[in-house]
């Protein structure tokens, strides 16, 4: 019976692994690993590092669970999300600065307001429209951004191949209907501290 068992965890292991890479990336990132500029090493740091800081945020208060989200590319941390005040705000910019490894960090944290049913929908919808034109976007590695939209200002997360593929990503983000201002942190492959050959 218990070797049955231990069977059955290591056959769901091995095939819960091969989901996460066709899905997430190896490290969940987020990005294919195929397609990531980074360094496999680069993407591991990073990985280690978000689940790291993750873990840490979860551990703070339980609550930011599903309010914050922390992104980590190239030693840079940004977090976005909600929260109920500014002390909480600049509590979690702290965790993220004592993360091992930092470069930079990003806050991007909003305080909370009332919940506007509308407003959220519309957001889903601006994200949603800005996905769509990157993936028709020959000259843009969809696959490399990661995207989020609060109160109608998008921010943009991710890894641009050249200036011009980042400009692109910005002019497609202000295209978008209803956009009030777009924030981009995009890094150029260049400015990656170790890039693939």
């Amino acid at each position: 019976m218990r070797n049955k068992i231990l069977l059955l965890f290591l056959i769901s292991l091995v095939l819960s692994g091969c989901v996460g890479v066709a899905s997430k990336g190896i490290f969940g990132t987020g990005v294919s690993v195929a397609l990531d500029p980074r360094t496999v090493g680069t993407q591991v740091d990073d990985s280690i590092m978000q689940k790291n800081l993750a873990a840490r945020v979860l551990l703070m208060d339980k609550k930011y669970l599903l309010s914050v989200k922390t992104k980590v590319l190239d030693g840079r941390i940004f977090l976005t999300g909600k929260v109920d005040n500014p002390e909480e705000k600049l509590k979690l910019t702290k965790l993220a600065w004592e993360t091992s490894g930092v470069r930079s960090v990003r806050n991007d944290i909003k305080i909370k307001e009332e919940f506007n049913f509308q407003q959220s929908a519309k957001d889903v919808l601006i994200t949603s429209q800005l996905r769509t034109a990157m993936i028709f976007n020959k000259n843009i590695k969809a696959t490399n951004y990661q995207i989020d939209t609060y109160k109608k200002k998008i921010y943009i997360y991710g890894i641009a191949l050249t200036s011009d593929e980042r400009d692109l990503v910005v002019k497609e983000a202000n295209e978008v209907l209803d956009v009030e201002d777009v924030i981009a942190s995009i890094i150029l492959v260049d400015d990656l501290r170790i890039q693939k050959e």
